[in-house]
């Protein structure tokens, strides 16, 4: 039996029916049953002799960590945590566990439940995980790290839940120390900041990953005030470990999704895509497998470079049956030139803040004409946000409505370099607030269905499931719409008895 398990909360633990945007259903209030919810969005990554089959990305990096660090795979098991009894005995010591969205306090799961006065399916199959027995029967040294690290650095959370140490930040070579030092006995702190790892010390995952995600880039580099700290440090992975990287997931089954804050961004010294580098990574990949999705991208490296975007699409016959659009998460945050300046100036580059509305939806222009389809995101309540700023916001969303496109609003998070300000919520919202949320949804209502049509079919998904997200989809709209037309109006819909 093994020295150290990883492990991460249920939520993460799946390949969402091969469409890893369906993982965001985690954070929705729990209106579905459990076990709709594990057939439909998330249901559990196989395993095979008690370890998963493709583990998360994160997962992969400090399991390949350790194991360049001297620890052999018969100390080292990921695995999925309804199977903890079937690896820990008495010889495990450590159990990690990544994490995304502890608590349900990030940006989605803040929004959604706040207004659907729910809890998360994050926050409950974590509570799940992190209360399973087999922790006290074994006296597990409990390390968490992750994305969400970070709402869990409160000592007096820390000792509710029987978690020794959390790592927020980068863990390889941080969260190795601090395994080595629990195994050992030795004492470990309660909370530490992971070091950023140089660029050669980012070890090559030795296991398929889920959905086939590939880290390319780490870091960012823009520097938004709403964004944690560590993501000012840009690092590209050389095309050799990405290649390596992608033969594993390709061999092992999978396609290829390339993760990076800004996918356009691989290899570029400045804020202008590297045109010549991005198209080698794809058609190097392309050799491998047809399969090929990207997680983030910016709507500056669009627009900057357009004619990198043309060459993509023609590369991967973007807009054919097999492959009838291209989709990944792209922030536009806000309209208001205001707010660009005060809190997200690199976010922009090359272009300036007053030029960022035109901006976002001369990108739109360029997506649309090469069958690219954004999944914007808002942050809603930003501090300092005035009326007018929403009203721009506003605006910018209605400009937009022409092009098939998502947009989700998401209340404001303290985290980043504005962790001392409040979280947004929905007794703050103002009228100009309602108005907003009622356009993104009308927005999203106008082309999610068409959506659906287009690229459920090309998905390796039952025909029933595909029947019940479309019938799902149909109900959501006609239980918003009463809401949505308050809401038009500028009111609170939370005030109102509706049937």
């Amino acid at each position: 039996m093994p020295k150290i398990v990883l492990t991460a909360d249920r939520s993460l633990m799946s390949e969402y029916n091969k469409h890893v945007f369906l993982g965001f259903a985690a954070c929705a209030p729990r209106f579905i049953p459990g076990w709709l919810y594990t057939k439909i969005f998330c249901p559990p990554v196989k395993e095979e002799n008690g370890r998963v089959k493709y583990g998360h990305c994160g997962q992969r990096k400090i399991e390949a960590s350790l194991l360049n660090n001297g620890f052999s795979e018969k100390d080292v098991a990921v695995v999925r945590p309804d199977k903890l009894d079937r690896v820990v005995d008495n010889k495990t010591k450590v159990l990690c566990i990544t994490t995304h969205d502890p608590l349900g306090l990030g940006p989605a799961s803040t929004t959604f439940s706040d207004l659907g006065g729910r809890e998360t399916f994050t926050s409950l199959y974590f509570r799940k995980l992190i209360t399973d027995p087999i922790i006290k029967k074994y006296n597990l040294k409990v390390i968490v790290g992750g994305s969400g690290a970070w709402q869990l650095t409160d000592e007096r959370i820390m000792a509710k839940l029987g978690i020794d140490c959390v790592v927020v930040g980068e863990g390889e070579i941080t969260a190795v120390n601090i395994i080595e030092k629990a195994l050992n006995g030795a004492q470990i702190p309660f909370i530490i900041q992971g070091e950023v790892v140089p660029l050669e010390q980012i070890p090559v995952i030795r296991n398929p990953t889920l959905n086939g995600i590939i880290e390319i880039c780490r870091g960012c580099g823009r520097g938004c005030r709403f964004c944690n700290p560590t993501m000012l440090s840009f690092r590209c992975q050389p095309i050799d470990k990405i290649m390596e990287e992608a033969r594993l997931n390709v061999d092992a089954g999978n396609g290829v999704l390339f993760h990076a804050e800004d996918v356009l961004r691989y290899n570029a010294k400045g804020f202008v895509p590297n045109e010549i580098a991005v198209l080698k990574l794809f058609s190097d990949v392309k050799k491998l497998t047809d399969n090929i999705g990207i997680s983030h991208f910016a709507h500056a490296s669009v627009a900057s470079k357009p004619s990198l975007v043309e060459k993509l699409s023609e590369l991967m016959d973007v807009g054919s049956k097999k492959c009838p659009f291209l989709s990944g998460q792209v922030g536009i945050e806000t309209g208001s030139p205001r707010m660009v300046a005060k809190y997200m100036k690199g976010k922009a580059k090359p272009f300036k803040p007053e030029e960022w509305s035109e901006m976002v939806i001369e990108s739109h222009k360029i997506l649309r004409d090469n069958h690219w389809v954004p999944c914007n995101t808002l942050i809603v309540g930003l501090p300092g946000e005035k009326p007018d700023d929403v009203r721009k916001t506003i605006d910018l969303i209605e400009d937009l409505s022409e092009y098939k496109s998502l947009i989700v609003p998401l209340y404001f998070v303290p985290i980043g370099n504005l962790q001392g300000n409040g979280f947004f919520k929905t007794k703050y919202a103002t009228s100009e607030h309602w108005q907003l949320l009622a356009t993104c949804i009308n927005h999203d209502f106008k082309w999610i269905y068409t959506l659906a049509e287009e690229n459920l079919p090309t998905v390796d998904m039952s025909s029933w499931k595909i029947w019940l997200i479309k019938k799902v989809i149909r109900y959501m709209n006609k239980r918003l719409y009463p809401y949505v037309k308050l809401m038009e109006e500028g009111i609170n819909p939370m005030t109102y008895e509706l049937t």
